[in-house]
């Protein structure tokens, strides 16, 4: 990523930031009347790190060279981002400072290790596959072959969670709460995006994505970042029906950038009769191959 394209974004994660902040929100004080900005002014945001205007118009345009982190920490609280949020902005700005940097991180790996796919066929109760940062399902056990059909179902291959989101129609009734999952496979990428800067199959992906999804596009341009850690995602399977499954995505300390990410459901929550004919063979159309 070049360093002009780092300042770039960091100027839009910051004014996107101080732009969905109200005044009152921030705990200043509000005197009415019509403002010439939405959200806080750059003023409001230097008042409340306890830096100069002058200093947070430069850090905003993206020169950041030799900031501190007691500037940034005071400038994250000032801007209230949370934790993801606090990460990316660190991760823009060490982009920025060091546009050639090496890193031990490889988002777009293509190689699963045998003893990982061991694990995989383990978990003969959870629907558990492997992904990248980039989004590509590279290793899968029956159940999450099972479950996950329609997003295995392409020439595309290693399959990619955000093309099946954005790209393919049948996603908007697999996953009920779409919206949901649409924000959080944008803010992955846009998380990753800072972490591995100059990734072109990344950067690729992206420009696939923003040329034939101008809902991606729009949710690309908000600049919301994310982290896909542990909740419930709501499905709807064609051969099973409605899924509320809980998911942990569980990172891989041996594999910087690989995640094993699991579908559970207690053997009492609603649609367990459901997850069961799924585990027990439920016939499913396509269900792929040992890896996907």
């Amino acid at each position: 990523m070049p360093t002009d394209s780092v300042r770039e974004d960091i100027r839009n994660f910051l004014t996107s930031r101080r732009a969905r902040l109200t005044p009152r929100e921030a705990g200043l004080p509000d005197f009415g009347g019509r403002r010439q900005v939405s959200g806080l002014r750059r003023s409001e945001v230097a008042q409340l790190a306890a830096i100069s205007v002058e200093y947070y118009t430069r850090l905003e345009r993206g020169h950041v060279g030799g900031v501190s982190e007691e500037i940034l920490d005071s400038l994250a609280t000032a801007l209230r981002l949370d934790d993801v949020e606090r990460a990316h902005l660190n991760a823009l700005v060490r982009a920025a400072n060091a546009p050639c940097r090496v890193t031990d991180r490889d988002g777009g790996a293509s190689h699963v290790r045998d003893s990982l796919q061991q694990i995989l066929d383990a978990m003969t109760g959870a629907a558990a596959f492997v992904r990248n940062a980039h989004l590509d399902v590279l290793a899968t056990n029956q159940l999450a072959r099972a479950l996950y059909e329609a997003a295995l179902d392409t020439a595309e291959q290693p399959p990619n969670l955000a093309r099946f989101v954005f790209l393919d129609p049948r996603a908007r009734r697999f996953y009920r709460d779409w919206n949901g999952i649409a924000h959080d496979a944008v803010g992955s990428l846009r998380t990753e995006a800072a972490r591995t800067p100059g990734h072109t199959d990344l950067a690729d992906l992206i420009d696939e994505l923003a040329a034939h999804s101008a809902e991606f596009a729009t949710r690309w341009d908000a600049h919301d970042v994310e982290y896909y850690r542990s909740g419930q995602q709501r499905f709807h399977h064609p051969s099973v029906g409605d899924l509320d499954l809980d998911y942990d995505a569980l990172e891989i300390p041996a594999d910087p950038g690989l995640t094993i990410v699991t579908y559970t459901l207690a053997p009492t929550a609603p649609h367990a009769h459901a997850f069961l004919r799924l585990q027990d063979g439920h016939p499913v159309r396509g269900a792929g191959q040992e890896r996907a």
